[in-house]
């Protein structure tokens, strides 16, 4: 089912129809799982959180299994290598939707709606950006150096964090959506439209979706590149990206309001695409084991986790205090 590995050491999987049915089935079903666990629109307990989140990492885990036996080990390094970049990313993206959702005044009850609607969304793009970025690659090489050098340039500015990052895309999306259809400042239960004097408007919860989505493009144009960085196999990049973005929702609940508790976290962020930029840039010319990428993925993470914990404690902040439920009333 697998192929030797082509020219630039990236495996060239034949993938099966019936291989990529199952996958979008797979994740139908844990998104129609998810949203009728969150029918009732609660908010979400620090504990519900932390088990949803291992729940979601255990299912990327999971799959990264079928993919080890299905595939090969080179396709699972890949994988994996992909996933947790993409993982690593998303933390930066909880901490700017708290930002937008604080900014909108969204209740924590709704916020899961918003999210779920809007990683579905995020899935769809996605997966047009992988289509795009891996045809664009295959034909046109120098474009890894263009990439490399974007996310080089990303993740230095990454480093250099705004504390209001997210303000600014929450005013932009309203004044978009204000374009096209009245804005009400009222909620209707969850509804994302409802009628003012008779008319149509949609409700800050739609506002909401809206700024959600435009950010992840955003996102998406970092993203996406990265794991193309250590993966040319559109298979192992959707699937990579679409298990790490699909635990977002309890990941975001979870870690909402702990920004200040990891400061070394954007650092690592930073670093970890200053560093696949460097390997997508040159991999024309050398490429750079997929396991070794790993581990220096994986170090950068755990230093900046230990680094954190460290100055938290002598700061007086414990890091496993993970306060959500005053950040957005």
């Amino acid at each position: 089912m697998f192929a030797a590995t082509d020219r630039s050491q990236f495996v060239d999987l034949d993938v099966p129809v019936w291989a990529w049915g199952a996958l979008i089935a797979v994740i139908f079903a844990m998104l129609a799982v998810d949203l009728y666990r969150h029918r009732d629109d609660h908010e979400p307990t620090p504990k519900e959180a932390l088990i949803e989140s291992l729940v979601w990492v255990a299912c990327g885990l999971a799959f990264s299994g079928a993919i080890a036996i299905g595939f090969g080990s080179g396709a699972f390094g890949e994988y994996i290598s992909g996933y947790l970049i993409e993982k690593s990313l998303s933390i930066d993206n909880v901490f700017v939707w708290s930002m937008l959702f604080t900014t909108l005044a969204i209740p924590v009850k709704y916020q899961h709606r918003v999210l779920f609607w809007g990683i579905f969304g995020a899935l769809a793009l996605r997966a047009i950006f992988i289509v795009l970025g891996s045809a664009l690659i295959s034909r046109f090489w120098w474009l890894l150096l263009v990439f490399g050098v974007f996310l080089i340039f990303t993740g230095a500015k990454i480093i250099r964090h705004r504390a209001d990052e997210g303000k600014e895309e929450a005013t932009r999306g309203l004044g978009l959506l204000r374009k096209f259809i009245p804005v009400s400042d009222e909620f209707d239960g969850h509804k994302f439209f409802t009628r003012v004097n008779a008319k149509r408007a949609a409700t800050p919860l739609l506002a909401a979706l809206v700024v959600i989505e435009i950010t992840d493009v955003i996102f998406a144009v970092d993203s996406v590149p990265a794991i193309l960085a250590v993966s040319n196999e559109s298979y192992l990049v959707f699937a990579s990206n679409a298990f790490a973005i699909l635990g977002l929702r309890a990941m975001y609940f979870l870690l909402a309001n702990a920004k200040e508790k990891f400061h070394y976290l954007s650092h690592a962020l930073g670093g970890i695409l200053i560093f696949v930029g460097i390997k997508m840039a040159i991999s024309h010319w050398y490429h750079m084991n997929t396991y070794v990428s790993l581990a220096i993925i994986v170090t950068m993470l755990v230093a900046a986790i230990i680094l954190s914990m460290r100055l938290s404690k002598r700061l007086g902040v414990p890091v496993a205090e993970v306060a959500h439920g005053d950040h957005a009333h």
